[in-house]
């Protein structure tokens, strides 16, 4: 499995970013993908999951309704659009994909999210 991040950067409060990932090495639509973060001294936290048995997408309750997570299985990429960003969803944002397909976000944390890229930084400034 690989995953490559781009698409972080340095932005305003409200403003917005979408992040990219480039996937390879793995039965793209077969795989659980999705998105989680790490900020300085905290756990990792779920953002978003996609889950091919369901055909749904599931949001940690921080970013409902700012972030949006959508996927090219044609060019085998991951996208997270983020609006309205906060200084709290400040992190190292990681593009993640797994064979077993979790149950939610918070069952797929637990479990740590299977395969990861090497991470975006985003950071949103006051």
């Amino acid at each position: 499995v690989q995953l490559v991040e781009s698409g972080g950067g340095l932005v305003a409060t409200g403003g917005s970013l979408r992040l990219s990932c480039a996937a390879s090495g793995f039965p793209f639509d077969d795989f659980a993908v999705g998105w989680f973060r790490q900020a300085p001294g905290k756990k990792r936290e779920g953002v978003s999951l996609f889950s091919p048995d369901k055909g749904a997408t599931y949001y940690a309750d921080s970013v409902k309704g700012r972030f949006s997570m959508s996927t090219d299985s044609a060019k085998n990429m991951i996208y997270l659009q983020m609006n309205n960003l906060e200084p709290a969803d400040t992190a190292v944002y990681y593009c993640a994909a797994d064979a077993i397909v979790p149950l939610s976000i918070k069952s797929w944390q637990i479990s740590d999210f299977g395969s990861s890229g090497q991470g975006t930084q985003v950071t949103v400034r006051s």
